[in-house]
């Protein structure tokens, strides 16, 4: 009885709040611990974040890497010697027995700039002689295949649209009209072999 009644007495008292509990300053070494600490991990970030910037691309389009777009009066005539884009790094042909197809302007063998040779209705490689034809089938040389091309849409006039395959094989035009040509210059197709 003694022991509930104490404890009854002790419920009834106010709680008398407890000392303030004292916390130290950190020392020296602490301090400096903390401040090394931060400046570690704030460098860190620093190159972490360039790096994110520097490898992610920031292609816009019309530059090499981007989207070109195209008019369809931009567009050679069949069998018109092809028309070459130096700021796309890139040829658009059009062979009236392939179809269009946007070609990559380097060779294969070296990456020298073919040019087009309107004498012999090809292009041929000033540096070591390798030779295509007009839609970049490989002729002659030392290039190992075919010229590359790049990813293709067109749309023609009557709303339908065509894309490049994964071969990279020329988009048909069936004698119809197109309205405009999208090129993505950072999606190249690398042809196999020498066909």
């Amino acid at each position: 009885m003694a022991t509930a009644s104490v404890t009854k007495a002790q419920a009834d008292k106010p709680i008398q709040p407890s000392a303030p509990v004292e916390v130290s300053a950190p020392t020296r070494r602490e301090f400096l611990y903390y401040i090394w600490g931060a400046s570690i991990a704030l460098l860190l970030g620093e190159a972490v974040a360039g790096l994110v910037w520097f490898a992610l691309p920031r292609f816009k389009a019309g530059q090499f890497g981007g989207i070109f777009t195209y008019e369809g009066s931009d567009i050679p005539d069949p069998d018109a010697a092809p028309l070459n884009i130096p700021s796309g790094r890139f040829w658009l042909s059009n062979p009236s027995t392939e179809g269009f197809v946007a070609l990559y302007g380097v060779c294969t063998h070296l990456g020298c700039l073919p040019k087009w040779v309107d004498t012999n209705n090809r292009f041929e490689c000033p540096c070591h002689g390798s030779k295509y034809e007009l839609d970049g089938k490989y002729i002659e040389g030392p290039a190992p295949r075919s010229l590359d091309r790049f990813k293709t849409t067109v749309t023609f006039e009557d709303g339908s649209t065509a894309s490049t395959n994964d071969a990279g094989d020329p988009i048909p035009l069936n004698g119809k009209k197109i309205l405009k040509v999208d090129i993505n210059t950072g999606a190249r197709i690398r042809r196999s072999g020498q066909g």
